[in-house]
């Protein structure tokens, strides 16, 4: 047995060496030599482009670096099953330094984005103060770390008075066949900031990558995908009393086959991937824009794009976490807002109108996951280190599992407290020189 890494090489020049095996049985080595002398272009171009052999593409990566768009960019970017990456995180960041997107560009439009951010920015120290009275300093607690949870904290709150039209950044790592069919369906996305940062991406890989991304564009596939752009991007549908509604067509007596997997299955331990082919268990929810950015990084299974309105009101969780004279003045900011997003959106387009709503706006939210994946996402999001919006959610989808499958094993986190110091020990920090 012989094993190799090769690291050194660009994506393309990894893929060429790894589509060799398909022609040949003799070692990477002589391929690397293969790749010295005659370099990857034109093989890329004689056997991917050429002749369709998109999954030589599979095997080259690349990562993607996007700065400076809005919140609506960064969950069109990251709306795809394959998506792998990072985003600033609003709930550890201070974003009032972000620049925002301002599509309308009137004295309106800038005075709706102005007012959310003077509310964010302006009340942090006075929601500190209100959670170190709620949430006292024990004696045993680092001050250091019980201070970066309260920060934390924080954020957590008047992150949901954010408009969506804020700026972010994230990253994108992905092969180069992926990369290809995903800016196919990106430059249709029906708003022209994402069509934009899709050129822009597919740009830079065809001048670093061009015979990866020197497709020839169907006609029929663009008028399929632009079909599917402005008709099905985004979702809005709710026809369910309530906040919440499960159901599986899952039957209970076909994994109970299986009843030493379900019942003895550890704490953070997967359940075997093949017990997805028995069905689907499918979530309708309303959940602030903010934490429905946190489940949709769940993709092993399907999660639609909501469309980001007023229609389902403002979520309450944020309400309750102020003192109530700031309460009291949000409850009123909220209401002058949302008449003049009404008025913009009147005049604009309800896809525009998305850039100026805060994100603690409640969305209409689908998942579909099969059993393995719902138990995954139940567990991990019930934790306490959960945004609490989210963490509601998961305690129901948690409640739904035990009643329709009584002997599957969980291991959800049930407290009702979801205050956690630790939260201050969520960091990222350069090491200190020992």
């Amino acid at each position: 047995m012989k094993v190799f890494v090769y690291d050194e090489f660009n994506p393309e020049d990894a893929a060429m060496m790894q589509a060799l095996y398909s022609r040949s049985a003799a070692s990477v080595v002589e391929h690397v030599e293969k790749v010295k002398q005659s370099g990857s272009g034109k093989f890329m171009e004689k056997f991917y482009v050429g002749y369709g052999h998109a999954s030589i593409a599979d095997c080259g990566s690349t990562t993607i670096f996007i700065e400076g768009v809005s919140m609506l960019v960064a969950k069109a970017v990251q709306d795809w099953p394959l998506y792998s990456g990072q985003e600033t995180s609003s709930r550890y960041i201070d974003m009032s330094r972000q620049a925002i997107v301002d599509p309308v560009g009137t004295l309106l439009s800038r005075t709706i984005l102005d007012s959310w951010m003077a509310f964010y920015a302006g009340n942090q120290v006075v929601v500190q103060e209100h959670l170190r009275v709620k949430y006292p300093k024990r004696a045993d607690e680092d001050e250091g770390v019980y201070s970066q949870a309260i920060k934390a904290r924080t954020f957590d709150i008047l992150r949901g008075f954010l408009p969506a039209g804020v700026t972010t950044q994230l990253s994108w790592h992905t092969n180069l066949r992926q990369a290809y069919d995903k800016l196919a369906l990106l430059h249709h996305w029906p708003l022209p900031e994402v069509q934009t940062v899709a050129d822009g991406i597919h740009n830079l890989l065809r001048t670093r990558y061009g015979h990866s991304f020197s497709h020839k564009l169907d006609e029929e596939q663009e008028k399929y995908r632009q079909l599917f752009g402005e008709k099905h991007t985004y979702f809005l549908e709710k026809k369910y009393p309530g906040d919440f509604r499960a159901t599986t067509d899952i039957r209970y007596s076909d994994i109970l086959k299986y009843r030493q997997l379900i019942t003895t299955r550890p704490a953070r331990t997967n359940l075997p991937h093949f017990l997805t082919e028995y069905g689907l268990c499918t979530f309708n929810f309303l959940l602030d824009f903010g934490s429905f950015r946190d489940i949709h990084r769940h993709r092993n299974g399907v999660c639609r794009m909501p469309l980001l309105t007023t229609r389902f009101g403002f979520n309450d969780w944020y309400l309750k976490q102020l003192p109530d004279n700031l309460r009291i003045k949000a409850q009123k900011l909220i209401e002058e807002q949302k008449e003049a997003i009404a008025k913009l959106e009147a005049k604009s387009s309800k896809l525009e109108a998305q850039y100026y709503i805060a994100m603690g706006y409640n969305v209409s939210c689908r998942v579909s996951y099969g059993l393995p994946a719902t138990v995954y996402v139940t567990e991990l999001r019930s934790g306490k280190m959960v945004h609490p919006t989210l963490r509601r959610v998961a305690h129901q989808m948690d409640k739904f599992l035990r009643r329709k499958f009584p002997l599957l094993k969980l291991h959800s986190d049930l407290d009702p407290d979801d205050w956690d110091v630790r939260r201050g020990k969520q960091d990222i920090r350069e090491k200190n020189n020992l």
